[in-house]
C-alpha cells in the first residue's frame, strides 16, 4: 500500500486513500494546529476498531448470524513520555440480536488473535470485553 500525504500548512495534512477516501489530519490549536482534521492518534484507534469490527461482522456473517446492532467503545491509554505511544487499548463490543454467546466470543477471539492486521501492527496491550443484548459477557477473551 502506498500513500501520498500532502502538507496543507501549519500542522494540517491530507490525502486521498488508495480506495478513494479523503483523510484530513491536524493538530490541536494548543500545539500550532487549526483543528481542521482528526488527530493521527484518533485515526489509529478508529483503525483498530474498524479492522476488528469488520472481522467480527465477516465472521458472524459466515456463521449465518446477523447482529441487529453493533457498537464499540474504545479507549486508549498513552505513555506520559514521548513518543507517548498507546500502552493499552480497551475495546468493548456491544452487540444486539439473536446471537449465541459462544459464536460471538469465537468471532471476537479470531479477530483479536488471528485476523486484525491493524491491532497486530501495534505493540499496545489490547484488552477486549463484550455484551450481547445489554448483558455483559462472562467469557475470558
Amino acid at each position: 500500500m502506498d500513500l501520498n500525504i500532502k502538507w496543507n500548512g501549519d500542522m494540517a495534512f491530507s490525502n486521498v486513500t488508495p480506495s478513494g477516501h479523503d483523510i484530513k489530519m491536524d493538530a490541536a490549536e494548543a500545539v500550532g494546529g487549526k483543528n481542521t482534521g482528526a488527530r493521527p492518534t484518533e485515526l489509529l484507534l478508529n483503525a483498530v476498531a474498524g479492522c476488528t469490527g469488520i472481522d467480527i461482522i465477516s465472521i458472524l456473517t459466515k456463521m449465518r448470524l446477523e447482529p441487529t446492532d453493533f457498537q464499540m467503545d474504545v479507549s486508549g491509554e498513552r505513555a506520559d513520555e514521548h513518543p507517548k505511544r498507546f500502552t493499552t487499548i480497551s475495546i468493548h463490543y456491544a452487540l444486539d440480536g439473536d446471537l449465541p454467546e459462544d459464536k460471538v466470543v469465537r468471532a471476537i477471539k479470531l479477530s483479536k488473535d488471528k485476523y486484525c492486521s491493524v491491532s497486530h501492527t501495534l505493540n499496545a496491550d489490547i484488552s477486549v470485553s463484550y455484551s450481547i443484548n445489554g448483558v455483559k459477557g462472562e467469557q475470558e477473551l
